[in-house]
């Protein structure tokens, strides 16, 4: 139960995971299909392999603006929306901005880096990773 004491089926881990991958087909993509192209006519490099190279500060860019703004607007992802899941606050409450830009970019990077985070959605009641535990959120099947 959530907030107004609405009953909730919890997404695991491999839902979340599932749902992820197809996120970084997503995003890959728009990438592939957009920001190579762009960058190919301005004739800026692509294969430099640097975190400040400017080809990888637009993709963490078009990384991080999807999950938050598809967060932010819908609940969910493009891959949450394909297996049914939405983020929600554990109290029920609407998702603020803050809410989400801590959750999507902040505790995102702190996941990412401790990879474990993701493993103990398997193993927690409300199967939060460690990004949804610094958030108060969750994700949860659509109805």
């Amino acid at each position: 139960m959530i907030g107004n004491h609405i009953p909730v089926r919890f997404a695991g881990f491999w839902m979340r995971f599932w749902a992820y991958l197809l996120d970084l087909i997503v995003i890959g993509s728009i990438d592939r299909l957009i920001v190579n192209p762009v960058f190919r006519l301005l004739k800026i490099p692509l294969n430099e392999f640097s975190i400040f190279a400017p080809i990888s500060i637009v993709t963490a860019i078009i990384f991080y603006a999807y999950f938050v703004l598809m967060t932010r607007f819908f609940n969910q992802t493009l891959g949450k929306m394909v297996f049914g899941l939405k983020v929600v606050h554990l109290e029920g409450k609407s998702l603020s901005w803050s809410t989400i830009l801590f959750r999507e970019w902040i505790g995102r990077f702190i996941s990412a880096t401790v990879l474990v985070s993701y493993v103990i959605i398997a193993f927690l009641p409300k199967k939060q990773g460690l990004h949804d535990l610094f958030s108060d959120t969750t994700v949860v099947h659509e109805k």
